[in-house]
């Protein structure tokens, strides 16, 4: 049962230091939604500090990292520049590469 509980208790502190590096690299810049982030990762983390089954921490892991992949695959940083502007700030990972589209497609031999 330690080994279980012990393990259980590196994952969850895994997903917290990789919520807080996503939270970083995702609202790079903006204090104001970092300090947001920031303390709704705590508050949620203290919420649950003392849960003991086993099940429902492995659902909250998954939730947790559910999370993660949202914040880091969808949300872009945007920047007011003008009163009708906002300036778009993808990531690299948000960037695909631009192939032209091509009504006669190159068989591979």
């Amino acid at each position: 049962m330690r080994k279980v509980n012990m393990d259980s208790r590196l994952k969850v502190l895994r997903l917290f230091k990789l919520l807080h590096r996503t939270r970083q690299n995702v609202f790079r810049d903006d204090s104001r939604a970092l300090g947001a982030a920031r303390q709704k990762i705590n508050e949620e983390f203290k919420k649950n500090r003392n849960e003991t089954s086993v099940e429902k921490i492995n659902e909250m892991i998954k939730l947790g990292s559910d999370v993660e992949i949202v914040l880091r695959q969808t949300v872009i940083q945007g920047v007011h520049v003008d009163d009708n502007k906002i300036l778009l700030r993808p990531r690299e990972d948000h960037l695909l590469e631009n192939v032209p589209y091509c009504d006669n497609p190159i068989k591979k031999a």
